[in-house]
C-alpha cells in the first residue's frame, strides 16, 4: 500500500502539474460557452441562467476518475444534486485520439456503466470551452450560482489520491459548497489545487 501511495503521488505531480493558468476566477461570471451533448443535443451555459450549475471535466480513462466513479463518489453527488434542483454538466476535453476521448455513443455508455447522473454529458473534442476555463485536470470542478458567477473552482476533494480508501477522510468540496450556497452562506472553500491526470488537449 505504501508503495502504491508514492506511485499515486509520483503520478498526480507528473500528471496535475503544468503552464496551465484558470481563465476564469471565483467571484466573476462564468463565460457562456455551447456544447453538444451526448445526444446530439446543443447545450449553452446561458440556458441554465437562474439554477445552480457545476461543470466536471472527466476522462474515463483517468485512474483519478475512475477511482470517483468506480466508488460511486461522483455518481452519488451528481444524483443528490440533480434532485435538489442544481445542473450538473459533465465535459470530456479529450482531443480525438487522445486517452479518454468518447463520442456521444460512449459517453452514454460510460454514463450507464457506473450509473452516473448528470444533467448532461458534454463533448468538448477541440478542446475550446475546456481552455476558456483552465481545465487542467480531470477530475475538475467548477460551480456557477444562479446569476451566473462562479463560486468554486478546484478539486473534488481535499485528499489528492487514487486511493478509494481515502474517500471517508476526506472533505468533498462540491456538496460542502451546494449545502452553504443553499443556505445562504458564503462558500468557505472557494478554491482548492485540483488533482488528477492532465486534461488531454489536442494541442
Amino acid at each position: 500500500m505504501k508503495l502504491h501511495r508514492l506511485f499515486c503521488a509520483a503520478l498526480l505531480a507528473a500528471l496535475s502539474s503544468g503552464p496551465a493558468v484558470a481563465a476564469v476566477a471565483v467571484g466573476s461570471a462564468a463565460p457562456d460557452f455551447t456544447l453538444t451533448d451526448s445526444n446530439g443535443k446543443s447545450e449553452t451555459l446561458a440556458q441554465y441562467r437562474g439554477k445552480t450549475v457545476v461543470l466536471e471535466w472527466s476522462n474515463p480513462g483517468c485512474p483519478f476518475v475512475q477511482k470517483h466513479y468506480r466508488s460511486g463518489n461522483i455518481p452519488r453527488q451528481q444524483a443528490a444534486a440533480t434532485r435538489d434542483g442544481v445542473v450538473w454538466l459533465t465535459i470530456n476535453s479529450g482531443a480525438a485520439g487522445k486517452q479518454g476521448h468518447l463520442d456521444g455513443a460512449g459517453a452514454n455508455a460510460f454514463v450507464a456503466q457506473y450509473k452516473a447522473a448528470p444533467s448532461a454529458y458534454l463533448i468538448d473534442g477541440d478542446g475550446a470551452v475546456g481552455k476558456l476555463y483552465g481545465a487542467r485536470t480531470t477530475p475538475h470542478l467548477y460551480l456557477i450560482d444562479g446569476q451566473g458567477v462562479l463560486r468554486y473552482m478546484g478539486g473534488i476533494d481535499s485528499i489528492a489520491s487514487a486511493d478509494e480508501e481515502d474517500l471517508a477522510k476526506a472533505t468533498q468540496y462540491v456538496p460542502q459548497a451546494l449545502a452553504e450556497l443553499k443556505s445562504g452562506k458564503p462558500v468557505s472553500v472557494p478554491t482548492s489545487q485540483p488533482y488528477g491526470c492532465s486534461v488531454k488537449y489536442g494541442s
